[in-house]
């Protein structure tokens, strides 16, 4: 009975992590298509692609680390509640909180750069025409 609970929580989790990449791809998405003229001005005033991959990676990684962080709170705070359900690991294993959370920041890492990647691309001309 306890595996299939873990199992059951792995898989939860998986579900979970899945959907906040989504999330964060999609709210990534519509933030680069609504700014998509500010960023046209920035690319015709000078502003290279690397600038502009760090300013919406820089957006994306804000809303990550508050996410992690209040995520990683509440984990903690739920240690007690979930001891009598992990087999061979302690319920504040920093390794596992490490790992998942570096996990976590990976995966949204790669959720933000496909958005801003597309944000590179924004053809300044095209988008100045349709002002």
């Amino acid at each position: 009975m306890p595996r299939f609970n873990l199992v059951l929580f792995g898989f939860f989790g998986f579900l979970g992590l899945s959907l906040a990449a989504i999330g964060i791809y999609s709210t990534l998405s519509y933030s680069v298509a609504r700014r998509t003229h500010e960023i046209g001005i920035r690319v015709t005033l000078g502003a290279t692609k690397r600038d502009v991959l760090r300013l919406v990676l820089g957006h994306g990684m804000r809303l990550m680390l508050i996410g992690v962080g209040v995520g990683l709170a509440l984990a903690v705070a739920s240690t007690r509640f979930l001891g009598p359900l992990l087999l061979g690991v302690t319920s504040t294993d920093a390794l596992t909180f490490s790992s998942v959370a570096i996990l976590l920041c990976a995966v949204a890492m790669f959720a933000c750069f496909i958005p801003a990647r597309r944000a590179t691309r924004v053809d300044p001309i095209e988008v100045l025409r349709y002002e």
